[in-house]
């Protein structure tokens, strides 16, 4: 998955669209990525295409 903009952005971005996400559902460690995005999938209802597509 690509990202354009810098993370931060996303994350403000993202929190604004889905007022439901918090802080905590963006946290993860090195290696934990794919964990924080299936929670991401699950929390907002949406396959993982749907999830980049988002991000992209």
């Amino acid at each position: 998955m690509d990202i354009l903009r810098s993370w931060r952005e996303q994350k403000a971005m993202l929190k604004m669209r889905f007022p439901t996400l918090s802080d905590t559902d963006f946290d993860f460690k090195e290696g934990e990525k794919e964990g924080m995005l299936n929670n991401l999938s699950s929390k907002l209802n949406k396959t993982r295409n749907e999830l980049c597509l988002i991000f992209a």
